[in-house]
């Protein structure tokens, strides 16, 4: 028997190491499949996309927020894995009457570090675990080391258009600009909102020294960018990759070197 609590206190309890297993979380699939778990992954949802060619071998059960319960189901799968923020609670609960399922619930490297020794213990990958958190506690040292040298700024994450909105600071996404010695310009307000609506005013209260524009959920391209800049004149606008700081599995390890170019991008547009 494995038992552990998942991150919101839920008793997770398997009679044996998972041998099918749903994900409903793409950095979360991401992570079972560097653990080494490809093999056992039965469903994933149409947002996993890495790596790209697992959608083609395995069941697509629907989206993040709107994954089909019956197909999930009809998986007869040993192990669900979900997360707090991503996926809908009462879905999520309906199939925990049934099925082993586990909750993760990340908003910093330290919990994320966590969940993958869960996973791991899960799964019987405690190895693997292991070694990709030690990966991440290189990531996180070396990361210090190449941002160290420039001073900090307030930075303002967008992440949605139509309304903008932001990574508020109870967030993974806000513990990442962290990581590049970044300061949330919303860390004095709208403390319990994590992704507060923002008009452009509200934008050129917060005084921010950078506006960061993520590639999602919102695509934001140049388009975008040049758009934003026609109302923020004098404010750089720097275009990111989002997942480094959104997918909080093994995502943002593999892309040090491009958080690294990034911390030399906005330095050099402030």
């Amino acid at each position: 028997m494995i038992r552990l609590p998942d991150q919101t206190g839920r008793d997770v309890r398997l009679a044996a190491r998972p041998k099918r297993i749903v994900s409903l979380v793409p950095s979360q699939t991401e992570l079972l499949v560097d653990l080494g778990a490809e093999a056992d992954i039965v469903g994933v949802t149409k947002f996993c996309v890495h790596p790209p060619e697992l959608k083609r071998t395995k069941t697509v059960v629907g989206g993040t927020k709107d994954f089909k319960i019956d197909v999930v189901l009809a998986l007869k799968p040993d192990l669900v894995v979900a997360n707090k923020e991503e996926n809908p609670r009462p879905a999520v609960e309906r199939l925990a009457e049934s099925l082993p399922t586990y909750v993760s619930d990340v908003s910093d490297p330290d919990s994320s570090a966590a969940m993958i020794r869960d996973l791991g213990a899960l799964l019987g990958r405690d190895l693997a675990a292991d070694a990709w958190c030690a990966r991440m506690d290189d990531a996180r040292s070396r990361l210090r080391q190449a941002v160290e040298a420039y001073p900090g700024r307030r930075a303002l994450y967008l992440m949605w258009k139509g309304p903008y909105m932001a990574a508020g600071v109870d967030t993974f996404i806000s513990a990442m600009m962290g990581e590049l010695n970044l300061e949330n310009a919303l860390r004095d307000r709208a403390k319990n909102t994590r992704y507060p609506a923002l008009s452009v005013e509200d934008i050129r209260t917060l005084h921010p020294d950078v506006v960061l524009l993520s590639s999602e959920p919102f695509p934001f391209g140049e388009n975008h960018r040049r758009e934003l800049a026609e109302e923020l004149p004098g404010t750089p606008l720097v275009l990111v990759d989002g997942e480094p700081f959104s997918w909080y599995g093994t995502r943002w390890i593999k892309s040090l070197d491009s958080l690294k170019d990034l911390a030399v991008r906005i330095h050099h547009s402030v």
